[in-house]
Order: structure tokens, then C-alpha cells, then sequence
């Protein structure tokens, strides 16, 4: 597949690396000839210096022979130009990043389409919604939802109450047999691993866990988790993520939000209907105090510094909170942030690349997702009548060496992949890799 990328800052650098792996035909396209230096020195794409709205620039990356245009820089309007432009000489597909809620809205989709932008990808709409699940699901550091919760992926970090500690991948599945759960990856310091039998779970260990319903409260009690529910939450930064999940999560839970600017305030005031709102520097230990912070279940940071966001959470966390969760956009911090007591981080460009790359890979793929801070990505596929994976049970389907297969749904259930295990036509499978290996398991599903 040919491809235009717009936009050479760390959202547009993360989808390059992603689909470069796949061995797509990438153009990236930036005014900024330093960041072009640092993608064309790192990764197998062309690079071309100038503006993605001018015509000529377009025309020189071929737009007229390219499947896909993908404009993610950091101007609203330019991306909405350049996706426009691009549809008009000849490009197949266009993707423009926005930061406008109001565009992503079912009745302007028809409006974008007519004039030439085929899909809107709003990050800070996609954060918000990555924060509700994580609050929901107070233990893990990752969750990823697949058919409405039929299956789900969850991260949870291995402390001294893990009943799995020092036990093999096999003495773990054959002493919780009865548990419907797959663990697909396990993060290790720096190190990403795809398991086997004969890998040992160690202390610290963040491990990642396919499970259905069924498994959810058995899956804490193997990590040593209790089931912790946010009943009060505070968040600090009223911006477009922090308005965002304090308007989805305030039916249900008891918010306090702190943000520094007045009239952004006074905002959030009208807007929010049973939150508090509070005016003031969240980075003010006293105003925490003062604001009751020793009695939150929760505390999110997500306030455009992320330092600022890190300590916060940090110092929250010290106070006795339950759980932190810390917006990080700055993605060389998110392996610190990993060993420094964080519970969980949200990187709204990763999530970003990651929600586009689905509209770009070659199998029936119903949605992708990175998971913060580790190598792996997380794929569902719909089998097609004609592929790989039904030939035989999976324990006979040679997958990929850095690839798993957790489990599928069929027919309104959702089930974990076992050596037995048949796919049909028709199911929607999780799969759990590396990134290099997603060209191998992609055949598997053609």
C-alpha cells in the first residue's frame, strides 16, 4: 500500500515505525527538516520537505497513485486541507487529526465526507475514553475492551501478594485451569516478552491477560489484587481529556477537578453538572490537603506538562491514594514512568497511531491498540471464509514465535484460545505480538 503521512512529530514518527514493519510504500511530508532527518535516519521511508497544503508538494509524493493520505500534524486546519487536497487529485483514502469535538459529531460526518475527508481522528476524545476504562477497572494498568467486554485485555503488575510468583507459564494454566484467562505478554524492565510454557513470573512483572467475563475477579486474586472500586476521584487540568472524563465518569462518581486558569473554570462550571470545580495549582501540596486528597480512591493528571503530571501523581500516590493515573505525551518518559510508581499513563499520540493504523493494514482488522509503554501491540481480526486459521486447531497453526492467539468471540461469547480451540469464519480473534511479527500473522487471516 501506498502511503502519505502529513506530519512528521511523534504521532506521525510512532505510524511510521508501526506500518514500516509491514513494508508499506511511506511518504512523509513536514516543513520541519530536522524531524524529517531523524525519520529518514531511523526508518526505511521517503521523506520531502515543505507543505503538506501545497499543491505541488502533493504532487511530487504521487498523491494521485496513493491509497491512503494520513495528515496527524499539530494544525487542525492544515490537516483538514491537506485531506481535502489529497481526495481531490487522486488519493484513495483520507485520515485528518482534529481538535475540535465538535466535527467528530454524527452529523457533520457527511458534511467532512463530501468535502474529501473520509475518517476524524479526535486524540483527546480517545484519551478520555482510555481514562474511563482505566478508573472502571481501578487494579489494572491497562485495560482494552474487545465486543463490549465479551473479551478484555488487562494489565496488572506482580507484587509480593502474586500467587503466580516464581511458577511457570504451565504450573500457572494448570493450577487455575478452570479459569477462562490467557496471559499473552509480560513486561520485564525494558523487555517485552511473548510467553511459553516455561517462562517464570517474577516479582514487579507487568503482565498482560486475555480474559472474559468470567475471569475477571479470579485474574486479581492470582495477581494479588483486591477489587478496587473509585467511589471519590480528583483530577487535575481541566482541559479537552480532563472536561472529557469528568462529564462521562460524574453520574457515577464523586469528582473534584482543579484547574488553574479562571475563566477555564468558569468553563467547566456550566459545562460539568455534579463535579466540583476548583480554582487553583494543583501542584500546591496545601491546596490538595486542603481539598481532601487523603480521601481520594483516585488522582488523574492530566494537565499539558507532564512533568507537572508525574510528580502530582507521584505525590498523590505517597498521600495514600489508591490510584494515579498521569496523561505523559512526552513518549521518551514512558519506560521511567514505568519503574517510578506510577499505576498507569495515557499517551494520547501513541493511542492515536495506533487507532489509525487499523484503517491501514491489509487483513479484516476491527481494531488495534498499543499498549502504553511496552512493545506490543494488540490486533482483532474477523476470520475470513478463506483464511490460514481455520484449517486446523490452533495447536497446529504455525504462529509466529512472537505472536499469541488469546482468545475470539462467536456468536455473542467470547472464549480463550486453547491448543483445541477451531476458529471459523466469522470470529473475531484477539491477537497479541510484537510489531515485526504482525506481517507473518497478517497472512494467517488473508
Amino acid at each position: 500500500m501506498k502511503i502519505i503521512i502529513a506530519g512528521a512529530g511523534e504521532v506521525g514518527y510512532h505510524l511510521a515505525k508501526q506500518l514500516s514493519l509491514d513494508e508499506h510504500d511511506i511518504t512523509i511530508i513536514d516543513i520541519d527538516n530536522s524531524r524529517l532527518d531523524k525519520i529518514g535516519s531511523s526508518l526505511d521511508v521517503l521523506t520531502l520537505a515543505g507543505s503538506s497544503t501545497v499543491i505541488g508538494i502533493l504532487k511530487a509524493a504521487k498523491v494521485e497513485n496513493t491509497d491512503l493520505v494520513v495528515a496527524v500534524t499539530s494544525s487542525e486546519a492544515v490537516n483538514i486541507n491537506t485531506a481535502i487536497l489529497s481526495k481531490k487529485l487522486g488519493a484513495g483514502k483520507t485520515i485528518a487529526r482534529v481538535s475540535n469535538d465538535e466535527y467528530i459529531s454524527g452529523d457533520y460526518k457527511d458534511m467532512f465526507k463530501n468535502l474529501g475527508v473520509d475518517n476524524l481522528i479526535y486524540p483527546e476524545d480517545l484519551a478520555a475514553i482510555e481514562l474511563v476504562k482505566l478508573v472502571e477497572r481501578a487494579a489494572a494498568t491497562d485495560v482494552i475492551e474487545f465486543e463490549n467486554g465479551l473479551l478484555t485485555l488487562i494489565g496488572l503488575k506482580l507484587d509480593k501478594n502474586a500467587k503466580v510468583i516464581h511458577k511457570s507459564m504451565k504450573e500457572a494454566a494448570s493450577e487455575y485451569n478452570a479459569i477462562d484467562f490467557r496471559i499473552v505478554a509480560i513486561q520485564r524492565g525494558l523487555r517485552t516478552i511473548i510467553p511459553s510454557g516455561s517462562d517464570i513470573f517474577l516479582l514487579n512483572d507487568q503482565i498482560f491477560v486475555i480474559t472474559n467475563p468470567g475471569g475477571h475477579d479470579k485474574i486479581l486474586e492470582i495477581a494479588g489484587k483486591d477489587k478496587t472500586k473509585i467511589d471519590n476521584m480528583m483530577i487535575l487540568g481541566g482541559g479537552k481529556i480532563g472536561r472529557k472524563a469528568a462529564k462521562l465518569l460524574e453520574d457515577e462518581i464523586n469528582i473534584k477537578i482543579i484547574e488553574k486558569d479562571k475563566e477555564k473554570s468558569i468553563e467547566l462550571a456550566d459545562m460539568l453538572q455534579r463535579a466540583l470545580v476548583i480554582q487553583g495549582d494543583g501542584r500546591d501540596i496545601d491546596l490538595l490537603a486542603q481539598e481532601g486528597i487523603v480521601d481520594m480512591d483516585g488522582f488523574i493528571a492530566v494537565t499539558e506538562d507532564a512533568e507537572t503530571n508525574i510528580i502530582t501523581c507521584l505525590m498523590a500516590k505517597h498521600l495514600g491514594v489508591t490510584k494515579t493515573i498521569a496523561l505523559v505525551d512526552n513518549v521518551d518518559y514512558i519506560p521511567l514512568t514505568q519503574t517510578i510508581g506510577l499505576d498507569s499513563l495515557i499517551n494520547k499520540k501513541l493511542i492515536t497511531a495506533s487507532n489509525i493504523s487499523r484503517f491501514i493494514r491489509k487483513a479484516s482488522i476491527i481494531s488495534i491498540a498499543s499498549l502504553q509503554g511496552i512493545d506490543a501491540e494488540v490486533v482483532e481480526y474477523v476470520v475470513s471464509d478463506n483464511a490460514k486459521v481455520i484449517k486446523a486447531p490452533i495447536r497446529d497453526i504455525k504462529f509466529p514465535k512472537n505472536a499469541i492467539l488469546g482468545g475470539y468471540v462467536r456468536n455473542g461469547e467470547g472464549y480463550i484460545a486453547v491448543g483445541d480451540s477451531q476458529l471459523l469464519p466469522g470470529d473475531k480473534v484477539v491477537v497479541v505480538a510484537l510489531p515485526d511479527e504482525f506481517s507473518k500473522v497478517e497472512k494467517l487471516f488473508l
